[in-house]
Formats: C-alpha cells, sequence, structure tokens
C-alpha cells in the first residue's frame, strides 16, 4: 500500500461541526482551499494508495517520521507566492530540505497586482528560490496555475516548470459539462456573487454587488473567509475584515439581514447548492470553479494575476474589474459568456495534468482507479453541515447550539488550566529543591493555551 501524505486543512471525508470547523480553522482561512485539496485527494485516490490530510500542519520536527510512513509529499498550493505566505513557505522548506521521499507541488501561483511583478514579490525571490530548490531535489518537476507564475519562475532560471493549471478543475476528471439553463437571465433568475475583501474595498465591488441586489431578488451572497463563516454563524466583527460593512457577511447589511449569504465548509455541500443555481460571477476563482463543477455557467471577475491566470488557462469567461461599470448588470455577462473553450479543451488540460502527475510518479484514480466511484460514493453518505447561514434568529435550538459547544469549550478549557497549573505547581517544587526560579516557558504555555482560546470562547454573539 502506498501511503501519501497530503497537505490540506482536513481531509474530504471528515465531517466537522460548524463551531468546530470555525475553531479549528479548517479551511485554513478560505474554503477555496478545501476544493482544490479534496479534488487532490480524489485524483490520487488510486488502487493499494492511502492519501492522508496532514491538517496544513508544517512542524519540520516531524520530518523523520514522515519519512518513515509515507512514500511522497504532496502539496497543493494556491497563490503561496505572495510577502504574507513568506513564513509559511519558508518552513515548508525546511521540511522538505529534511525529506527522502519524493514531493510534489500542484498548481502553486505568484500573487501580485495585473500588471508587472511588483518590488514586494521580487523581494521574497530568495525564499522562493529556496522552495523551489528543495523541492525540484524531490520531484521532476513544478505545477504551476498559469503562464505569469511560469514567467516568473523562469525569470529566476527555473526550467522544471509545468503550467498545470489547478487541481480543483479536475474533480470529475475531463468530464465538465458546463451549459446554460436559460437564454437570459430574468428578475427571477437564481444567481449567485462572490467577492474578495480586497476586490470589495479597492475594487469596487461592493457596487456591482448591491446593483444586482436590488435588480435580482434570488441573489445570494457566497463568502468563503473565515472571518465571513464567523460574521454569520458569531455575528463576529472583530476584525478590520469583519468591520467592513460594505460585505454582504456583515450584520448591518441588507444581504445578511435578507438570510441571502453562505459560506460553506465543505465543497461538496457547495457544489451541490450551486447546481440549483442559473449563473454566478464575481472575483473569487473557487467560488466561481464551484460553480463549474456544478455545471452552473459563471463569470470572473479578475481582479489580480492569481484569478487572471488561472482564466486564461483554462478559457473561463472573465472580464477585468477595473474595465466593468459599477452598474454592471449579471445578465449582460451571462450573454456574452461562451464556454466552448472551457469545455472543448478540458480533456487536453486533463491530459496534460495527468501526464505530470505521470512524470512525478503518482497514479491518478482516473487512468489506473475507478475514475472516483467509491469516493463520490463515500462523500455522498456523509451527513456534511448546510452552508453557514446568517444569525438572525434567537430561538431556542439555534441558542442551544452554540452555547452548548460553548459550554463544552469552556469545560475542556478548565480541564486543561487545571493541568497546566499542577504542571506549574511541580516546577516551582522542583526550583525551590534545586534553589532555581520556575522556567519561563510554563507562564508563556500557560497564557498562550488558556487565555485566548477563552477570551474567543466566552465573548457574547452580537
Amino acid at each position: 500500500m502506498k501511503r501519501i501524505l497530503l497537505r490540506s486543512g482536513k481531509s474530504p471525508f471528515d465531517v466537522v461541526p460548524v463551531e468546530e470547523a470555525l475553531h479549528r480553522d479548517v479551511i485554513a482561512t478560505n474554503a477555496g482551499n478545501l476544493i482544490f485539496s479534496d479534488a487532490a485527494h480524489k485524483i490520487l485516490q488510486a488502487p493499494d494508495t492511502e492519501v492522508v490530510s496532514n491538517g496544513m500542519r508544517t512542524d519540520v520536527s516531524a520530518a523523520a517520521r514522515i519519512n518513515e510512513e509515507y512514500d511522497a509529499f504532496v502539496v497543493p498550493l494556491a497563490n503561496a507566492f505572495r510577502p504574507t505566505f513568506e513564513p509559511s513557505l519558508q518552513r515548508l522548506t525546511r521540511l522538505i530540505g529534511k525529506l527522502r521521499i519524493p514531493v510534489v507541488v500542484l498548481g502553486v501561483g505568484a500573487q501580485a497586482p495585473l500588471g508587472e511583478i511588483p518590488e514586494r514579490l521580487k523581494a521574497m525571490e530568495p525564499s522562493v528560490r529556496a522552495f523551489c530548490a528543495a523541492v525540484l531535489d524531490h520531484s521532476a518537476s513544478i505545477g504551476v496555475r498559469g503562464e505569469f507564475t511560469e514567467k516568473y519562475l523562469n525569470d529566476m532560471g527555473f526550467r522544471d516548470v509545468e503550467v498545470i493549471g489547478c487541481p480543483s478543475m479536475f474533480l470529475y476528471g475531463d468530464r465538465l459539462p458546463v451549459e446554460k439553463k436559460t437564454p437570459a437571465l430574468t428578475a427571477g433568475s437564481r444567481i449567485a456573487v462572490n467577492g474578495s475583501h480586497t476586490a470589495v474595498r479597492g475594487g469596487g465591488l461592493h457596487r456591482i454587488i448591491a446593483h444586482a441586489h436590488a435588480r435580482y431578488p434570488n441573489l445570494r451572497y457566497i463568502g468563503q473567509n473565515l472571518t465571513d463563516a464567523r460574521q454569520l454563524h458569531w455575528r463576529d466583527v472583530d476584525s478590520p475584515a469583519g468591520r467592513m460593512t460594505q460585505m454582504p457577511t456583515h450584520p448591518d447589511h441588507p444581504m445578511y439581514r435578507e438570510d441571502k449569504v453562505r459560506v460553506y465548509v465543505d465543497p461538496s455541500t457547495w457544489i451541490d447548492d450551486l447546481r440549483e443555481f442559473d449563473y454566478s460571477f464575481g472575483s473569487r476563482i473557487h467560488g466561481n470553479i464551484a460553480a463549474l463543477l456544478a455545471g452552473t455557467p459563471a463569470t470572473v471577475l479578475a481582479f489580480d494575476s492569481r484569478t487572471l491566470e488561472l482564466c486564461r488557462y483554462f478559457e473561463i469567461p472573465h472580464r477585468l474589474l477595473s474595465e466593468v461599470p459599477a452598474d454592471l448588470d449579471p445578465a449582460v455577462l451571462y450573454e456574452e459568456s461562451d464556454f466552448g473553450a472551457l469545455t472543448g479543451n478540458h480533456r487536453g488540460r486533463f491530459d496534460r495534468f495527468t501526464a505530470f502527475l505521470d512524470r512525478n510518479g503518482l497514479q491518478n484514480t482516473f487512468t489506473h482507479g475507478d475514475g472516483g466511484a467509491a469516493f463520490d460514493k463515500r462523500l455522498r453518505s456523509l451527513p456534511f453541515p448546510p452552508g453557514v447561514r446568517p444569525w438572525n434568529d434567537a430561538d431556542l435550538a439555534s441558542l442551544t447550539s452554540r452555547f452548548g459547544w460553548l459550554q463544552q469549550r469552556i469545560a475542556e478549557l478548565d480541564s486543561h488550566n487545571a493541568q497546566l497549573k499542577r504542571d506549574l505547581a511541580r516546577s516551582r517544587s522542583g526550583a525551590k529543591a534545586v534553589g532555581g526560579v520556575p522556567a519561563p516557558s510554563i507562564y508563556r504555555r500557560a497564557r498562550r493555551a488558556v487565555g485566548g482560546p477563552l477570551r474567543r470562547a466566552l465573548k457574547p454573539a452580537k
């Protein structure tokens, strides 16, 4: 049995209650991460192969155990070449440097505003070079999202770079049936819209959303960030992103009050819900990929390099957010969208993706297995929670669910706190016996383990 360690927030088969999912951040701050990691899990589930999620942890000290227990480490990544991810990239590099097994990177991308590579991306080139060199010591090539990232790495001297897009688009292998369900959008059409905080704050997307909200009664906003989900479930606005009242996930926004907002902590429920929609648009690449996987037409309003290069590679209908009017009518986008190239050329892109896997010693379920039939059957049997919706009610069931979880969390923290106090007492006793002082790490450990989690758990819903 070949065992593959996969970098992902959770296994596709882990059913996690909403409160626990938000507490543990199983979406790794963005639910779009689960779409491509779940797809990678399914794709790699070939005969005699076990795929294990690492829970996004990058534990350098675990290298010896990973070498002993696994045959390969597969790392699906999105916009990893960005300054805010640099510390995580450096930890990954240190871990990979200690591994003796193959390491395969799927679909990594560079994130930058549209145009030339900015200085802030050039400044992290030493970290990117070290990461790519470490990966190429363990694999035949690096899989990148599109031509922008390919050029970025080529300019640094790396030639073993292959454009493979994102694994999410191959969730169903070489099949991607996307068709318009209606000749044109009408006032009664079901439309999904999505967007990032950056696109709302800096790109004016909030005006487009507000215009569509006024025109289409069945419009629904689908958020992706952890802050979005916490706003819906806990009414938590205690963060800079959480305080943006222009976001439909904010409790003061009319779409929140009208229950027209959702966030999903499992891709299966996300994709299933989008099957019922006529159209999807917005600046989120994986929000619109979820729609395409559901067979629902979608258009991306590209805002940066990470969205644009995927749209170009997969030939997803798109417009630049900077070039569309504030009163944009999604009906116009729908009318002009053509999905012929997206679906017609999908098989060729799939063949390129599986050839990349072959070159890196990885089998896939579509070429070597059952095409994902067992994976899909198991997924359908699991009771995943529905999409997180706005907390507009105060009924007993709603309160019981939330406060029941809080009570359980407080009990766990109580027990943990008691154990820390016992550890601290033993440490003091030992220090007195040898005439020393207690190790300061005990105090830091107690404060870190109990203080922050307890404050968050006890914070009342607004």
